[in-house]
């Protein structure tokens, strides 16, 4: 198998089971029909996270937790499915771009309100996977055009 392929499969999987997970985290975050648990421990988490909401700061202006909790799940579960399944290249950039910036801000709100590593983690884990993609797909986007091969979203549909 050649590198461009092998890249090609790894942008697909990547952007797949980000995707797939992405949808998942952003559900449990607005419903909770998958996990009461998991929800109820998200609503009283994002009571502390909205206190620290970087632009409270900065324009003395109050997000209720309540808003910020479901505006972040139903961006990731609109981010997560454009990364699973719409094949254009430059949507899937722009979504992983979005949760990239989500999960940023996750690390910001674990860090500010002091949670111990085990409840950062998996935000850290997910920021180098996203951007991870990024590399992946700019790198093979580098190399199609290095070979001079037409593309139609910059890299070559199989």
């Amino acid at each position: 198998m050649n590198n461009k392929k092998m890249g090609s499969i790894v942008l697909r999987s990547l952007s797949i089971l980000l995707g797939l997970f992405f949808i998942f985290v952003g559900l449990i975050k607005v419903s909770n029909v998958l996990s009461k648990e998991l929800h109820k421990d998200l609503r009283k988490e994002y009571v502390k996270y909205a206190k620290v909401f970087p632009l409270s700061e900065m324009f003395d202006f109050k997000i209720p937790s309540k808003w910020y909790r479901r505006t972040v799940g139903s961006l990731e579960m609109i981010c997560g499915a454009a990364m699973a399944f719409i094949p254009n290249h430059k949507i899937k950039n722009a979504s992983n771009i979005v949760l990239l910036l989500l999960t940023l801000m996750a690390v910001y709100s674990h860090y500010m309100v002091a949670d111990k590593l085990e409840r950062t983690a998996p935000a850290l884990v997910f920021l180098f996977m996203l951007s991870g993609r990024l590399v992946v797909y700019y790198q093979l986007q580098r190399k199609e055009e290095e070979s001079g091969e037409p593309t139609a979203n910059g890299i070559k549909q199989d």
